[in-house]
């Protein structure tokens, strides 16, 4: 897999499977501009809790489905999450109270936390090496079109001047903008296949041969040629169902504990800068810069595009410069942007345009080093492991990120005191320094290597005997 050019299989996979980071956006934005807050009587901290119950949803969800991923396969698992949360995302678009909106924002939050393990795990696997860094980093940052989609589809759901439509009905037609684009993708995902990595370790050698197989033959087809695979490359696997809870804790706190470190720390410090940032951006624009609710997208669209172009332009590097060096330069960057733009804003030197401006210049770097998080915790634990490192991972940085919203919801108030939120912004740019700095020290070196030379399958048999049973 690693020694194929890039093909039309590949744009499969990645349109296929990136589309989860899309809807996540479109999610998130819509409950950012709060459009249901009036209909359904609700005050900055009830809207902060909406945020973070649906981060909570994504947190069980990565969790229950992580698992699953390691030991049912990805394809079943991408499948069934996006059925989820199309199911509950529209549900929730007839929400008659606040209550009933929890819930399901819980419920829509399963699904695409469940997404984040199975799609993440299949892309690293049917990507070849020399692209993994970029396309891990440009899909995961797709997250950002979501966004932009969201915020131009508020510009006529959300009117200003027209606010009994974009309390009665325009918010709610939000909710249902992402379960009708699901629905296509649904039909582009059968068409994706089990990840072959995946199937060799659970004894599926001969439907993964078979998978490959197909995938060369088109290659050929096309004219190209394709290197021979070494006999030294080969290794020798024992198939199993599924590891031993004991085993996964053994892999990550005595074989892998380094990696471990590594791994929270930079899921840690990125989800709670961003949680915190965008879960309270509309409320610091209408609170302290008197921005109309039906303005704030003409504000956000800008600082969702420069966070989509960020890993589009900054992941090649990714796989050039490396991973250490370039982890390290994004969140450096732009915990130093944000840090300027927290010391102008409390001392109200600068108006909403301005401040938008420097949120564009900081989220430029920090949407590629945000990728580079779920990138590397992805990449460094054995192949049986990656579903549910990525979900212990996500789990516990999406706990430590749910309090972002709570917290910089209050430290808004009523936008009378600047010092608080000042305060707030600080502490966001001083942890994503310290995640940039724990990666240069920690990270490991894993462009352009296999996923088999970054971490050994636990299924590797180590010693060269033949043993009945083994696949190769």
């Amino acid at each position: 897999m690693d020694r194929l050019p890039w093909t039309k299989f590949h744009w499969t996979v990645v349109v296929g499977l990136g589309v989860s980071w899309i809807l996540d956006g479109l999610e998130v934005q819509i409950v950012a501009q709060n459009g249901f807050a009036t209909a359904l009587g609700m005050d900055s901290a009830q809207i902060g809790l909406t945020g973070t119950i649906y981060l909570l949803g994504q947190v069980v969800g990565a969790l229950f489905f992580g698992r699953l991923a390691d030991r049912l396969g990805r394809k079943r698992l991408f499948i069934l999450t996006l059925a989820i949360y199309l199911v509950a995302s529209g549900i929730a678009g007839f929400s008659p109270n606040m209550e009933f909106l929890w819930v399901f924002r819980f419920i829509a939050g399963m699904g695409i936390g469940g997404e984040y393990t199975a799609i993440n795990s299949a892309i690293d696997e049917l990507i070849p090496s020399k692209y993994r860094g970029r396309v891990d980093i440009a899909v995961n940052g797709t997250y950002w079109a979501g966004a932009a989609l969201g915020a131009a589809a508020n510009f006529f759901l959300l009117p200003t001047g027209n606010e009994d439509f974009a309390n009665s009905w325009g918010w709610r037609i939000g909710f249902f903008i992402g379960p009708v684009l699901g629905l296509i993708i649904i039909y582009l995902r059968r068409h994706i296949p089990e990840s072959p990595r995946w199937m060799v370790t659970h004894g599926k050698s001969e439907e993964a041969h078979t998978i490959v197989d197909k995938i060369e033959a088109d290659i050929k087809a096309s004219g190209r040629t394709l290197s021979e695979v070494t006999d030294d490359q080969a290794m020798l696997i024992a198939p199993m169902k599924s590891v031993p809870f004991g085993k996964v804790v053994r892999v990550f706190f005595r074989e892998y504990p380094k990696r471990t470190f590594l791994g929270l720390s930079m899921m840690i410090t990125q989800s709670f800068l961003y949680n915190a940032i965008f879960f309270s951006y509309a409320m610091v624009l209408e609170n302290f810069y008197a921005v109309p609710k039906g303005d704030i997208a003409f504000y956000f669209f800008p600082f969702a595009i420069g966070n989509l172009i960020g890993p589009l332009v900054l992941g090649p590097l990714f796989d050039t410069i490396g991973r250490r060096k370039m982890i390290f330069g994004t969140y450096g960057l732009a915990a130093v942007v944000l840090a300027v733009s927290a010391a102008l804003f409390q001392a109200n030197a600068i108006n909403a345009t301005v401040h938008v401006i420097l949120w564009c210049i900081a989220f430029f770097f920090a949407s590629a080093g945000a990728s580079s998080a779920y990138l590397t915790v992805s990449e460094i634990f054995p192949l049986e492991l990656r579903g549910q490192a990525i979900s212990y991972f996500f789990a516990v940085a999406q706990i430590v990120g749910a309090l972002g919203p709570v917290i910089f919801g209050s430290l808004v108030g009523d936008g009378t005191d600047r010092g608080p939120l000042a305060a707030g912004y600080y502490l966001g740019a001083g942890v994503m320094l310290l995640g940039g700095v724990i990666a240069l020290i920690f990270g490991i070196n894993a462009e352009g290597k296999g996923l088999e030379d970054v971490a050994d399958p636990i299924s590797k048999v180590k010693a060269e005997v033949s043993v009945e049973g083994k696949e190769s």
